[in-house]
């Protein structure tokens, strides 16, 4: 098994829904993201998915969610953006291009991190 890693961050702001305290108002953070891709198979260069291709990708879904408020996002409208919820939607925004991924890693802070992964 392979796996490869690619780390990146973004800024934006939102608000939690549904809950009782600070983080119901609006806030943000520097959002730290990794994005993992796992596999079997090496092309023919012995690569499971070049760097430059799952960078670019990630960084497309990262430039759409940068200095926004991610609660006005169509995607979000309704739904309260946690640090899960951001996960979740990283990872189906880059599988719909990199089927390899696997994992994908939200940090809020140095020392909050959420993860989200397809069993």
């Amino acid at each position: 098994m392979f796996e490869v890693r690619v780390e990146t961050s973004f800024s934006s702001a939102h608000h939690l829904l549904n809950y009782k305290g600070k983080c119901e108002n609006l806030h943000g953070h520097n959002w730290k993201v990794e994005v993992y891709a796992r596999g079997n198979e090496l092309d023919k260069s012995n690569i499971l998915v070049d760097f430059k291709t799952l960078k670019k990708c990630v960084n497309q879904v990262i430039d759409y969610l940068d200095h926004k408020d991610l609660n006005e996002l169509e995607e979000f409208k309704g739904e309260s953006p946690s640090s899960e919820f951001i996960a979740k939607f990283i990872f189906y925004k880059v599988k719909e291009q990199i089927p390899q991924v696997q994992r994908v890693n939200v940090w809020e802070t140095a020392t909050s991190r959420a993860s989200y992964w397809e069993e």
